[in-house]
Protein backbone atom coordinates (compact mmCIF):
# COMPACT_ATOMS: atom_id res chain seq x y z
CA UNK A 1 0.00 0.00 0.00
CA UNK A 2 2.68 2.55 0.76
CA UNK A 3 5.02 1.64 -2.70
CA UNK A 4 1.32 2.12 -4.30
CA UNK A 5 0.72 5.83 -2.63
CA UNK A 6 4.10 6.82 -3.52
CA UNK A 7 3.59 5.92 -7.09
CA UNK A 8 0.67 7.75 -7.49
CA UNK A 9 1.95 10.47 -5.54
CA UNK A 10 4.92 10.55 -7.79
CA UNK A 11 1.73 10.12 -11.07
CA UNK A 12 -0.01 13.55 -9.87
CA UNK A 13 3.60 15.01 -9.39
CA UNK A 14 4.47 14.31 -12.79
CA UNK A 15 1.26 15.56 -14.01
CA UNK A 16 1.57 19.11 -12.44
CA UNK A 17 5.09 19.85 -13.46
CA UNK A 18 4.23 18.66 -16.86
CA UNK A 19 1.15 20.98 -17.02
CA UNK A 20 3.55 23.89 -15.28
CA UNK A 21 6.17 23.53 -18.07
CA UNK A 22 3.74 23.65 -20.63
CA UNK A 23 1.87 26.67 -19.13
CA UNK A 24 5.32 28.64 -18.15
CA UNK A 25 7.43 27.98 -20.97
CA UNK A 26 5.65 30.77 -23.40
CA UNK A 27 5.79 32.88 -20.48
CA UNK A 28 9.49 32.48 -20.17
CA UNK A 29 10.20 32.85 -23.20
CA UNK A 30 8.37 36.01 -24.00
CA UNK A 31 10.28 37.88 -20.77
CA UNK A 32 13.76 36.25 -22.47
CA UNK A 33 12.62 37.44 -25.70
CA UNK A 34 11.87 41.37 -24.11
CA UNK A 35 15.36 41.23 -22.77
CA UNK A 36 17.38 40.17 -26.33
CA UNK A 37 18.53 42.44 -28.55
CA UNK A 38 18.30 42.52 -32.51
CA UNK A 39 20.66 39.90 -33.46
CA UNK A 40 19.07 37.74 -30.92
CA UNK A 41 15.17 37.54 -31.86
CA UNK A 42 15.56 34.99 -34.55
CA UNK A 43 18.97 33.45 -34.09
CA UNK A 44 19.52 29.82 -34.10
CA UNK A 45 19.69 27.97 -32.53
CA UNK A 46 17.72 29.87 -29.72
CA UNK A 47 18.76 31.06 -26.30
CA UNK A 48 16.73 31.09 -23.10
CA UNK A 49 19.04 33.67 -21.63
CA UNK A 50 19.99 36.35 -23.89
CA UNK A 51 24.00 36.82 -24.66
CA UNK A 52 23.92 40.38 -24.35
CA UNK A 53 20.44 41.39 -22.22
CA UNK A 54 19.35 44.72 -22.71
CA UNK A 55 16.69 47.33 -21.59
CA UNK A 56 16.36 48.92 -24.64
CA UNK A 57 12.81 47.03 -25.64
CA UNK A 58 11.37 48.33 -22.69
CA UNK A 59 12.69 52.19 -23.27
CA UNK A 60 11.76 52.54 -26.74
CA UNK A 61 8.09 51.63 -25.48
CA UNK A 62 7.84 55.19 -23.56
CA UNK A 63 10.50 56.98 -25.85
CA UNK A 64 10.56 56.01 -29.15
CA UNK A 65 14.42 57.20 -30.98
CA UNK A 66 15.66 57.89 -27.69
CA UNK A 67 18.24 56.71 -26.64
CA UNK A 68 19.27 56.02 -29.92
CA UNK A 69 20.02 52.40 -30.26
CA UNK A 70 19.45 50.11 -33.12
CA UNK A 71 15.87 49.28 -31.75
CA UNK A 72 14.97 53.03 -31.40
CA UNK A 73 16.01 53.48 -35.30
CA UNK A 74 13.11 50.69 -35.98
CA UNK A 75 10.19 51.99 -33.68
CA UNK A 76 10.94 55.86 -34.07
CA UNK A 77 8.11 56.21 -35.85
CA UNK A 78 5.84 54.40 -33.34
CA UNK A 79 4.21 56.67 -30.65
CA UNK A 80 4.63 56.01 -27.04
CA UNK A 81 3.13 53.21 -25.15
CA UNK A 82 1.37 55.75 -22.38
CA UNK A 83 -1.52 56.99 -24.50
CA UNK A 84 -2.44 53.46 -25.28
CA UNK A 85 -1.51 52.12 -21.81
CA UNK A 86 -3.90 54.63 -19.97
CA UNK A 87 -6.50 54.13 -22.59
CA UNK A 88 -7.16 50.79 -21.30
CA UNK A 89 -6.54 51.50 -17.57
CA UNK A 90 -9.34 54.34 -18.44
CA UNK A 91 -11.75 52.08 -20.65
CA UNK A 92 -11.28 48.05 -19.20
CA UNK A 93 -12.23 49.08 -15.54
CA UNK A 94 -15.27 51.12 -16.44
CA UNK A 95 -16.54 48.88 -18.76
CA UNK A 96 -16.17 45.93 -16.63
CA UNK A 97 -18.14 47.35 -13.72
CA UNK A 98 -20.70 48.05 -15.97
CA UNK A 99 -21.18 44.87 -17.47
CA UNK A 100 -20.90 43.53 -13.69
CA UNK A 101 -23.65 46.07 -12.17
CA UNK A 102 -25.87 45.35 -14.96
CA UNK A 103 -25.12 41.61 -15.44
CA UNK A 104 -26.02 41.23 -11.27
CA UNK A 105 -29.00 43.17 -11.83
CA UNK A 106 -30.45 41.27 -14.91
CA UNK A 107 -28.86 38.27 -13.34
CA UNK A 108 -31.25 38.47 -10.39
CA UNK A 109 -34.05 39.30 -11.84
CA UNK A 110 -34.24 36.56 -14.45
CA UNK A 111 -33.53 33.96 -11.18
CA UNK A 112 -35.60 34.97 -8.71
CA UNK A 113 -38.68 36.68 -11.12
CA UNK A 114 -38.20 34.96 -14.42
CA UNK A 115 -37.54 38.37 -15.81
CA UNK A 116 -38.00 37.89 -19.75
CA UNK A 117 -39.56 34.18 -19.46
CA UNK A 118 -37.54 31.37 -21.15
CA UNK A 119 -36.43 33.43 -23.76
CA UNK A 120 -34.30 36.74 -22.38
CA UNK A 121 -31.29 34.79 -20.95
CA UNK A 122 -30.84 32.91 -24.41
CA UNK A 123 -31.41 36.00 -26.17
CA UNK A 124 -28.53 37.62 -24.48
CA UNK A 125 -26.43 34.76 -25.91
CA UNK A 126 -26.64 36.16 -29.37
CA UNK A 127 -23.94 38.81 -28.81
CA UNK A 128 -21.75 35.57 -28.32
CA UNK A 129 -22.85 33.57 -30.92
CA UNK A 130 -22.09 35.48 -34.01
CA UNK A 131 -17.95 36.07 -34.97
CA UNK A 132 -17.39 39.63 -33.90
CA UNK A 133 -16.32 40.78 -37.33
CA UNK A 134 -20.47 40.08 -38.09
CA UNK A 135 -20.96 42.88 -36.07
CA UNK A 136 -18.34 45.24 -37.13
CA UNK A 137 -19.56 46.86 -40.43
CA UNK A 138 -23.22 47.88 -38.64
CA UNK A 139 -21.53 48.95 -35.68
CA UNK A 140 -18.66 51.20 -37.90
CA UNK A 141 -21.81 53.09 -39.65
CA UNK A 142 -23.74 53.84 -36.27
CA UNK A 143 -20.76 54.25 -34.35
CA UNK A 144 -19.69 57.00 -37.38
CA UNK A 145 -23.43 58.54 -36.74
CA UNK A 146 -23.18 58.77 -33.22
CA UNK A 147 -19.44 60.57 -33.35
CA UNK A 148 -18.58 57.37 -31.57
CA UNK A 149 -15.48 56.36 -33.51
CA UNK A 150 -12.09 56.58 -31.63
CA UNK A 151 -13.44 57.95 -28.51
CA UNK A 152 -13.38 55.93 -24.89
CA UNK A 153 -16.94 55.78 -24.34
CA UNK A 154 -17.49 54.23 -27.77
CA UNK A 155 -15.01 50.74 -26.71
CA UNK A 156 -16.61 51.23 -23.14
CA UNK A 157 -20.51 50.71 -24.58
CA UNK A 158 -19.04 48.07 -26.98
CA UNK A 159 -17.03 46.29 -24.66
CA UNK A 160 -20.12 46.16 -21.95
CA UNK A 161 -22.50 45.00 -24.52
CA UNK A 162 -20.12 42.02 -25.60
CA UNK A 163 -19.02 41.04 -22.10
CA UNK A 164 -22.66 41.25 -20.27
CA UNK A 165 -24.00 37.75 -21.86
CA UNK A 166 -20.89 36.32 -19.71
CA UNK A 167 -21.70 38.22 -16.64
CA UNK A 168 -25.21 37.54 -16.40
CA UNK A 169 -24.86 33.65 -16.89
CA UNK A 170 -21.64 33.53 -14.64
CA UNK A 171 -23.89 35.49 -12.20
CA UNK A 172 -26.55 33.54 -12.90
CA UNK A 173 -25.24 30.37 -11.98
CA UNK A 174 -24.05 31.93 -8.48
CA UNK A 175 -27.51 33.55 -7.23
CA UNK A 176 -29.26 30.18 -8.28
CA UNK A 177 -27.40 28.35 -5.57
CA UNK A 178 -28.57 30.87 -2.66
CA UNK A 179 -31.49 29.05 -0.95
CA UNK A 180 -34.20 30.78 -1.45
CA UNK A 181 -35.60 30.66 1.94
CA UNK A 182 -32.55 33.01 3.18
CA UNK A 183 -34.31 35.69 1.59
CA UNK A 184 -37.94 34.86 2.28
CA UNK A 185 -37.08 34.70 5.62
CA UNK A 186 -35.62 38.04 5.71
CA UNK A 187 -38.88 39.60 3.39
CA UNK A 188 -41.04 38.50 6.61
CA UNK A 189 -39.10 40.21 8.61
CA UNK A 190 -39.85 43.32 6.90
CA UNK A 191 -36.61 43.68 3.98
CA UNK A 192 -37.71 45.23 1.16
CA UNK A 193 -36.97 43.65 -1.90
CA UNK A 194 -33.89 45.71 -2.92
CA UNK A 195 -32.21 45.61 0.51
CA UNK A 196 -32.76 41.81 0.52
CA UNK A 197 -30.91 41.75 -2.64
CA UNK A 198 -27.62 44.33 -1.24
CA UNK A 199 -27.54 43.48 1.78
CA UNK A 200 -28.34 39.38 1.95
CA UNK A 201 -27.38 37.96 -2.02
CA UNK A 202 -24.88 40.45 -2.75
CA UNK A 203 -22.77 39.69 0.05
CA UNK A 204 -22.93 36.18 -0.15
CA UNK A 205 -22.53 35.81 -4.32
CA UNK A 206 -19.27 38.05 -3.74
CA UNK A 207 -17.11 35.71 -4.35
CA UNK A 208 -19.34 34.94 -7.46
CA UNK A 209 -18.93 38.52 -8.56
CA UNK A 210 -15.29 38.66 -8.29
CA UNK A 211 -14.72 35.54 -10.31
CA UNK A 212 -16.47 36.92 -12.91
CA UNK A 213 -14.82 40.26 -12.82
CA UNK A 214 -11.68 38.63 -12.92
CA UNK A 215 -12.83 36.99 -16.25
CA UNK A 216 -14.77 40.19 -18.03
CA UNK A 217 -11.63 42.17 -17.25
CA UNK A 218 -9.17 39.91 -18.84
CA UNK A 219 -11.44 39.43 -21.68
CA UNK A 220 -11.75 43.67 -22.09
CA UNK A 221 -8.21 44.17 -21.70
CA UNK A 222 -7.30 41.63 -24.49
CA UNK A 223 -9.83 42.53 -27.05
CA UNK A 224 -8.64 43.22 -30.10
CA UNK A 225 -10.53 43.16 -32.61
CA UNK A 226 -13.17 46.09 -32.26
CA UNK A 227 -10.02 48.12 -30.62
CA UNK A 228 -8.37 48.02 -34.16
CA UNK A 229 -11.73 48.87 -36.07
CA UNK A 230 -12.50 51.60 -33.87
CA UNK A 231 -10.25 53.42 -32.88
CA UNK A 232 -7.34 54.99 -34.80
CA UNK A 233 -5.21 57.49 -31.93
CA UNK A 234 -7.23 59.01 -29.05
CA UNK A 235 -8.42 55.70 -28.25
CA UNK A 236 -5.93 53.21 -29.16
CA UNK A 237 -5.98 50.30 -26.51
CA UNK A 238 -2.71 48.43 -26.00
CA UNK A 239 -3.65 44.81 -28.12
CA UNK A 240 -3.59 47.71 -30.98
CA UNK A 241 -0.33 49.20 -29.84
CA UNK A 242 1.65 45.86 -29.84
CA UNK A 243 -0.20 45.05 -33.33
CA UNK A 244 1.68 47.85 -33.93
CA UNK A 245 5.73 46.85 -33.64
CA UNK A 246 5.90 45.95 -37.50
CA UNK A 247 7.65 47.12 -40.47
CA UNK A 248 8.64 46.12 -44.00
CA UNK A 249 11.66 43.87 -42.77
CA UNK A 250 8.82 42.34 -40.47
CA UNK A 251 8.01 42.32 -36.67
CA UNK A 252 9.90 43.85 -33.60
CA UNK A 253 9.73 40.94 -31.15
CA UNK A 254 11.68 42.23 -28.61
CA UNK A 255 9.32 45.82 -27.82
CA UNK A 256 6.45 43.17 -28.36
CA UNK A 257 7.22 40.99 -25.58
CA UNK A 258 8.35 43.76 -23.45
CA UNK A 259 5.00 45.31 -24.16
CA UNK A 260 3.36 42.05 -23.61
CA UNK A 261 5.41 41.49 -20.17
CA UNK A 262 4.28 45.30 -19.25
CA UNK A 263 0.52 44.63 -20.56
CA UNK A 264 -0.05 41.28 -18.15
CA UNK A 265 0.90 43.52 -15.02
CA UNK A 266 -2.78 44.91 -14.17
CA UNK A 267 -4.52 41.41 -14.67
CA UNK A 268 -1.89 39.90 -12.42
CA UNK A 269 -2.56 42.57 -9.97
CA UNK A 270 -6.38 42.50 -10.41
CA UNK A 271 -5.99 38.76 -9.92
CA UNK A 272 -3.95 38.73 -7.02
CA UNK A 273 -6.17 41.35 -5.36
CA UNK A 274 -9.21 39.21 -5.43
CA UNK A 275 -7.61 36.38 -4.97
CA UNK A 276 -9.23 35.26 -1.86
CA UNK A 277 -12.59 35.58 -3.49
CA UNK A 278 -12.05 33.12 -5.76
CA UNK A 279 -11.74 30.19 -4.11
CA UNK A 280 -14.92 31.01 -2.52
CA UNK A 281 -16.61 31.55 -6.13
CA UNK A 282 -15.13 28.04 -7.38
CA UNK A 283 -16.19 25.87 -4.42
CA UNK A 284 -19.44 27.95 -3.54
CA UNK A 285 -22.67 25.74 -3.77
CA UNK A 286 -20.41 22.42 -2.82
CA UNK A 287 -21.26 22.85 0.90
CA UNK A 288 -24.27 23.66 2.21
Amino acid sequence: MHKQAWVSGLIRWGIVLAISVLTLTPVVWVLSLSFKPPQEWLAYPPTLIPRQPTLENYLVLFWPGNPVGVVSEMVRTAEPVTRAFINSLIIVPISTALSIIIGFLAAYGISRFRAGGNFLPFSVLTTRMFPPIAFAVPLLVYYRSLGLIDTHLGLILMYTTFTLAFSLWMIKGFIDSVPRHIEEAAILDGASRWRVMFTITLPLIRGGLAAAALFVFIMNWTEFLFALIFTSRFAVTLPVQVSRYAGAVGRYYGPQAALGIIASIPVLVAGYMIQRYLVRAFTFGLVK
